[in-house]
Parts: structure tokens; C-alpha cells; sequence
């Protein structure tokens, strides 16, 4: 199947109330992980590849690896580029092929958060890329420590959100309610409030960056209230993680000629239930049938 954009594939979610899951993809382990999960479930997915990554990974050859496993998988896959900071990046995820950009100039001044997503939503128009651009400030670093906390003065305005989507002509908009990337440290807190306010107020569908830490009544809660397209990477690492230090102490499986591949197959494994996992807590599993 063809690549959507991610208008398409969140427009879908949005009619039938389920939301996408975007799995980040750092080598190939990750992006089969994801891909096998998706298939078994039956599930619409988005692959992030983030700017904040590129410096560990080929975004040519990862990108033709994903867009093959696209075209061979026979389900709906956006491929976005997750958290793209400079202009230069994002050409080149259009020149890759990338179905869909996500722009983030929520670490700008408001106006100029305006002026350069307009500038991103300009150059993917020409090439039926959708735009997702974030306003307000999610909390914590994608590049950072692993725990953050949320900051309620920098939480997505009600009326600023209005005004930019008109601006702007985005896409989507990935908001902030109290999540965080990375690990929630405490008890996540979500403003569901505001959110439900976000989504009466604008037309297009809402994005939730940081969904490590949150849980199922959480993701259930925003979802209801306008979230399509969820993000979550840090529950695939710690996973992947754990996989790789079991196997790293097991004598037994030292003693094992190919002891290295039975480890990467057990660390796909465990990200494969993961993101399984995540599916069905977005209510996205059999849903692949609802896109022609």
C-alpha cells in the first residue's frame, strides 16, 4: 500500500474516534518491530523518523527501508518526520519522501512559530505533505534526560490555538495538557479541560506527544476529547533495554554461536508486544479495513 499522508490516515481515526499510534524508528530491529506488530493487529500506523536521531542514522536508507515495508505490508503507514527543527532537515525528508512533516517551532516566539510553519506548510503543500506544528511547550527534551515534569505556564492557549491553525493551515497540532517526553516523573497530571476546550474550538486533529508514563484511562480520556495521533518512543527503548541487559547476563545463551542475533530477536520481540500493546489501548487494532 502507497504511503497516506497524515491528514488521510488522521482523518479516519478522527471519524471513528481511535487514535494512530507514531512508534519511532532508530534501526531496523525498531521499524520490523513495529511493522509486525501492526500487520498481526491490523492496525493504521504512523513511523516517526526524529531529526534529534539523524546523527545515529542513515535518513535516506531508512526511509527507503520504510517505504518498501510500507508498499509490502498491505496496511496504512504515514511516514513522519518527527520533531523537524531546521528548515534544511525537513527538505530533505521531502526530497525522501516523507508523507508527512512534523514542525516544531514551539521553542520560538509565538509570531515566528507562525512565520516558519507557514513557510513548512508552503513547500509540503507542493508536494501533498501534510504539516503537524506544535504550540505551547510539551514538557521535557526528545535530545534531554529521560524524566521531565510538565510546566502549566507553557500549556497550549485556548485562543492562541485558534488563531494559529487559521494562520498557519496546518494539519494537525500536537498540544500541551501536562505530558512530557521522556519519563513522567511523578504522576502524570493531564489537563483535560483545556484539551476538550482545544478541540471544541479548532477543526483539525489533535496530537499527544509523550505518551510514556501515561495511563490507559489517560490515553482513553484524551482520545475522547480529540487526540488522533499519539507518540511513543520512550516505552520502546526502556523495553528494548531490558530485553538486552536479560540476555547480557544469561551464561547459557552466551555459549550461543549466533548469541548477538538471538538477542536482537528477543529485544523485537519485546518492542513488538509493546507497541501491540499500545494499539490496543488506541483502539486502533482491525482498523487497517476502514481505509480503502
Amino acid at each position: 500500500m502507497a504511503l497516506l499522508n497524515l491528514k488521510e490516515i488522521l482523518a479516519v481515526a478522527a471519524q471513528h474516534r481511535f487514535a494512530v499510534g507514531a512508534f519511532n524508528a532508530i534501526d531496523s530491529n525498531f521499524i520490523d518491530a513495529v511493522f509486525d506488530a501492526a500487520i498481526e493487529q491490523q492496525s493504521p500506523v504512523i513511523i516517526n523518523v526524529a531529526e534529534v536521531h539523524l546523527p545515529y542514522i542513515d535518513i535516506y536508507a531508512t526511509s527507503d527501508y520504510i517505504k518498501k515495508k510500507a508498499e509490502l505490508s498491505g496496511i496504512p503507514v504515514c511516514l513522519n518526520l518527527d520533531h523537524g527543527l531546521t528548515f534544511k532537515t525537513i527538505e530533505t525528508a521531502v526530497a525522501c519522501g516523507f508523507s508527512s512533516i512534523m514542525f516544531d517551532g514551539s521553542h520560538l516566539p509565538y509570531e515566528d512559530n507562525i512565520i516558519q510553519t507557514r513557510k513548512v506548510v508552503e513547500l509540503c503543500r507542493q508536494h501533498n505533505i501534510s504539516v503537524e506544528a506544535e504550540l505551547g511547550a510539551v514538557g521535557g527534551d526528545e535530545g534531554g534526560a529521560l524524566e521531565s515534569t510538565a510546566d502549566t505556564a507553557l500549556y497550549t492557549d485556548v485562543e492562541q490555538a485558534v488563531e494559529f491553525v487559521k494562520e498557519t493551515r496546518i494539519d494537525a497540532l500536537a498540544v500541551a495538557i501536562g505530558n512530557t517526553h521522556g519519563k513522567y516523573k511523578g504522576i502524570p497530571k493531564l489537563d483535560i479541560t483545556r484539551l476538550q476546550q482545544i478541540n471544541q474550538a479548532i477543526n483539525i486533529p489533535l496530537v499527544l506527544h509523550g505518551g510514556s508514563g501515561l495511563s490507559v484511562a489517560d490515553f482513553h480520556q484524551t482520545i475522547e476529547h480529540g487526540i488522533c495521533k499519539i507518540n511513543f518512543f520512550t516505552g520502546m527503548s526502556q523495553v528494548a533495554l531490558s530485553s538486552i541487559e536479560a540476555d547480557i547476563t544469561n551464561a547459557n545463551l552466551a555459549q550461543k554461536y549466533n548469541y548477538y542475533l538471538i538477542m536482537m530477536e528477543n529485544m523485537q520481540k519485546a518492542i513488538k508486544q509493546t507497541v501491540a500493546e499500545q494499539m490496543a489501548i488506541f483502539h486502533s487494532v482491525e482498523k487497517a479495513k476502514l481505509y480503502g
